[in-house]
């Protein structure tokens, strides 16, 4: 069994409110959990509008799918126009 953790820190230039920041951030929360099945949650900065932190876990039975399974993560965040990875920190284990 391997895990796969990442912590993504966004940006949202466009945020102008918590109900802005909120949309993208669900929309981002809900596609991953779909598309990925992965467990994903806000983690830090909830009340600031123009940055989130996403904690967002996987698990599978070898570390290739992990990564596969990652990325498919990554393609999903940076598809969004409306934000800008500032960080993305990942791990196996």
């Amino acid at each position: 069994m391997v895990v796969g953790i990442v912590r993504v820190e966004i940006h949202l230039p466009g945020a102008q409110s918590l109900k802005d920041k909120r949309q993208v951030v669900r929309s981002m929360k809900e596609r991953i959990r779909e598309r990925v099945h992965a467990s994903v949650a806000e983690v830090e900065f909830q009340d600031l509008w123009q940055r989130a932190a996403l904690g967002i876990a996987v698990v599978a039975t070898d570390g290739g799918q992990v990564r596969e399974m990652l990325q498919s993560a990554r393609h999903i965040v940076d598809s969004y126009l409306q934000a800008q990875v500032l960080d993305w920190q990942e791990s196996l284990q």
